[in-house]
């Protein structure tokens, strides 16, 4: 009898998926930080709809970006958070397709303009950050995350 845990597939993809997501981040580092945000990496939050491995990778992923980014602490640990709860809701709705991108939209969406506001003492008026955050992450998640997602779909037997 196999036993269940995790395994050195699941540690690999983990990895790699995290690797992935620092390299997005740093290859689009001018629009990975600040207040208009567009984040490519974060299209990498659909990865849970195909494996759960994606969910430490993607958190493990975003707090190296954010560190190797020079962020403030609050945001290695608050922006990360976002992150792994979108991946979490991403996993648990991996039975509807169109909905992966949602958890990662509005946890970033509702998570991302307070660090922004007081971790970076960010000027602005405080609701349009709601909104620039909100419309990078349905263009990452909901468009590129979905483009991806299909596109992946029809080799999804790799991550298995």
């Amino acid at each position: 009898m196999k036993k269940k845990g995790i395994g050195v597939k699941f540690i690999t993809q983990g990895a790699v998926i995290a690797a992935l997501y620092v390299v997005l981040v740093i290859i689009f580092d001018y629009w990975s930080f600040g207040p208009v945000q567009f984040r490519v990496a974060e299209a990498l939050t659909i990865l849970p709809y195909f494996t759960p491995a994606a969910i430490p990778g993607l958190f493990i992923g975003c707090i190296i970006a954010n560190l190797l980014g020079g962020a403030v602490i609050w945001d290695v640990i608050f922006g990360s958070i976002a992150t792994l709860i979108g991946a979490v809701g991403t996993y648990l709705l991996r039975k509807y397709k169109w909905c992966a991108p949602i958890p990662p939209i509005l946890a970033n969406t509702i998570i991302v303009p307070f660090v922004l506001k007081y971790a970076y003492g960010s000027d602005g008026v405080f609701a349009l950050m709601f909104v620039t955050v909100g419309f990078g992450e349905v263009i990452v998640c909901g468009v590129i995350g979905m483009i991806l997602l299909f596109a992946l779909n029809k080799h999804k037997r790799i991550f298995e």
